[in-house]
């Protein structure tokens, strides 16, 4: 059990930057953080670690507090700012050439996590740094785009096994990454789990018409858009593989179309997914650590699902991002294999689990023999009889 935590100045700070807007009274109390500031090489790393830098820096030089760090960290930020501005920019440009033979095809493409959020909420100016591109289609234009991307000059992460590919569409929610000019393009097909299909669709048909470079593309929904991040976020979070900006995303959509996403549906579809206690541990930071306010019913919905552990848990992430193990590593590989449909499919994932294509073996545990590669086999079976036992 962790300890009882306090958050550093320097933390506070960051948490306080990781958002859209700033009243009289924040803007006072961050400047008094700023000029006080003892560690900015803590402060920088955290704004790297957690995937908010080129934020951190815009916000910096928005409120007037680039005085206050030294210029190596200065450069730092900017640099991470540009780069990610660069890398949007490019990548919306091979995204726009993928949206044109989809859209040649009559296939409705909506925009998912950090590019929808960029045009939603982020201002389209590098501020929400991505490491790849997310889509989500039906599940049959997902494999037959898969198809016609890659043939046209897009190339596929390697399927685990042989076993896989005839369930591909099935498998967790999305398709092996698609890649051209260092675009990661991800198509999704699920979002929510078999159970909750429904909320895909949802989803998908609430979708509103967008463009990107001239091509049509559609964005999601705020209320159940906002309920996705959430689940994302969770599931980040189980697999130890979560930062701060996922949260800061929940910010900004929050600060921004608080009115159109904090409605009576948006607990309905959360009780529906089964998420309402995810939810309301999500929005308990947002509220006590952020100051965001919310109508008096959310307040209650979010104390009906009070955890006391919960604010500890997420200062620890803060100053810890990269070492926040799963409490239950079985959970995400249950959840994947029970939301395959079908008992010739999950068959078809257990095989595929076991035995991975030698290629596959050699990447990912980065052994060069034949006999490590054996070995590494060996390992994956007691890993796997691990996680299921547990």
């Amino acid at each position: 059990m962790k300890k009882e935590l306090e958050l550093k100045d320097e933390e506070i700070l960051l948490l306080g930057l990781c958002r859209s807007y700033f009243n009289p009274e924040l803007k006072v109390m961050l400047r008094a953080l700023a000029e006080n500031i003892k560690d900015w090489n803590h402060f920088i790393l955290m704004s790297s670690e957690h995937g908010v830098a080129a934020l951190v820096y815009h916000n910096l030089e928005r409120l007037d507090f680039l005085q206050y760090l030294p210029e190596g960290g200065k450069n730092f930020l900017k640099n991470c700012l540009l780069k990610s501005l660069t890398r949007n920019t490019r990548n919306v440009k091979v995204l726009a050439e993928a949206l044109h033979l989809l859209n040649a095809k009559n296939m409705k493409v909506i925009l998912l996590k950090g590019l929808a959020l960029e045009l939603m909420v982020y201002g389209n100016e590098g501020l929400r740094q991505m490491t790849d591109l997310d889509v989500l289609l039906t599940r049959q234009d997902c494999l037959n785009a898969r198809m016609l991307l890659m043939e046209n000059g897009f190339r596929s992460y390697p399927v685990k096994s042989a076993f896989h590919k005839p369930i591909m569409g099935y498998i967790g929610k999305h398709l092996p990454t698609l890649v051209k000019n260092d675009l990661r393009l991800e198509l999704h097909h699920d979002l929510f789990g078999k159970d909750n299909f429904s909320l895909t669709g949802l989803l998908y048909e609430r979708s509103i018409e967008t463009e990107i470079n001239g091509e049509k593309a559609f964005l999601p929904p705020k209320d159940i858009f906002f309920l996705y991040l959430v689940r994302h976020l969770c599931m980040h979070e189980m697999n130890n593989e979560s930062q701060l900006r996922l949260y800061s995303d929940l910010v900004f959509l929050t600060e921004k179309f608080r009115d159109e996403i904090f409605t009576t549906d948006l607990i309905g579809y959360a009780g529906k997914a089964g998420l309402n206690a995810l939810l309301a541990a999500k929005l308990e930071p947002l509220r006590d650590l952020w100051g965001l306010t919310f109508p008096e019913w959310i307040n209650e919905f979010i104390d009906k699902y009070y955890d006391p552990a919960s604010i500890n848990d997420f200062v620890f992430f803060i100053k810890s991002p990269k070492n926040n193990p799963s409490k239950n590593k079985g959970k995400f590989y249950y959840n994947t294999f029970r939301e395959i449909p079908g008992i010739h499919r999950k068959i078809l994932y257990i095989l595929g689990d076991l035995f991975p294509t030698p290629g596959f073996m050699k990447r990912r545990y980065k052994c060069k023999s034949s006999l490590g590669i054996i070995s590494c086999y060996m390992l994956r079976w007691g890993k796997l009889w691990y996680l299921i036992r547990h």
